[in-house]
């Protein structure tokens, strides 16, 4: 397990790190996204998720669909977040990239980061997650920010994205406690609003709860949706497949009650928020990133 998690980690750094250096003022989101999954796919690793790519107030989830156009604009605060697994084991990682290099942008992207240098300090084995939530929020505060109260870090697992314990950006009533075995994603939001976020958009995330004794969806649609093993995955996936081919059988599995929908998650004051997330696998006597 920790071998595949280590070669899904060195895939989804090196992914990242090539996404990003296409992340400049111009470029089409779409494509920036799909040459990472495709750098994903060279390397011998599998998508945890779709490849997302949010801008300045928009936190996460923003997924290009197969027809958007949109780009990258000079001053920017560009996410890029990669989910990789390897034989299911996932890992979750994410950075901001400073398009225009504006030095305005630069401190808040720093508070990010600083954030998650300092969680992956703090944690360990028996850790109080709530120690590592105190020391994201203080590190944030102490930049001039605030953390994003109501997104959070998270356990990752095989076939799993989110799963216990959650790791809050701020300290909340949690007794959970890091446990050596556990593999975690720390993602700290700092953002210069009130650090709360909202839906937002239309979603072009979804995760399917089963695709058996589905009525009206189109069969192959629902075999390739089924191969993901429950995994995440976005309209430009399946974009083999005739749209309407796509359309009907998301919304036979809405109307099954058997597909999750996740549309962009956007600051609530329309304020740019910076992110930064590793995962690391807590072992008996301290942490190793794995997604460096």
């Amino acid at each position: 397990m920790l071998e595949q998690l280590r070669l899904a980690g060195r895939i989804a750094g090196e992914a990242r790190r090539e996404g990003a250096a296409l992340i400049v003022a111009g470029a089409r989101v779409r494509d920036v996204c799909e040459a990472v999954e495709d750098a994903i796919s060279r390397r011998g690793g599998g998508l945890a998720f779709p490849v997302q790519s949010s801008r300045n107030a928009i936190a996460a989830h923003y997924c290009p669909s197969p027809e958007d156009e949109t780009r990258y604009a000079d001053g920017d605060l560009a996410k890029l977040d990669v989910g990789v697994h390897v034989d299911g084991w996932v890992v979750d990682t994410a950075v901001t990239v400073n398009v225009g290099a504006r030095a305005a942008s630069q401190p808040l992207i720093d508070a990010a980061r600083a954030a998650l240098d300092a969680a992956i300090a703090e944690a360990g084995p028996g850790r109080p997650v709530r120690r590592l939530s105190a020391v994201i929020d203080a590190t944030i505060r102490g930049r001039g920010f605030h953390s994003v109260r109501n997104l959070c870090g998270h356990g990752v697992g095989r076939w799993v994205v989110h799963c216990p314990p959650p790791i809050p950006n701020a300290p909340d009533d949690s007794v959970d406690r890091l446990q050596a075995g556990m593999t975690v994603a720390i993602e700290p939001f700092a953002t210069d609003g009130v650090g709360r976020v909202i839906e937002r958009g239309t979603p072009e995330v979804f995760r399917a709860h089963g695709v058996t004794g589905i009525g009206g969806g189109d069969p192959e649609v629902l075999a390739a949706i089924g191969a993901l093993n429950g995994l995440p995955f976005a309209r430009r996936q399946l974009a083999a497949f005739e749209r309407t081919r796509v359309e009907d059988t998301l919304r036979a599995l809405l109307a099954a009650r058997k597909l999750a929908a996740y549309p962009p998650l956007v600051d609530a004051d329309g304020r740019r928020i910076a992110q930064a997330e590793h995962t690391v696998y807590v072992g008996n006597d301290g942490v190793e990133v794995l997604t460096t």
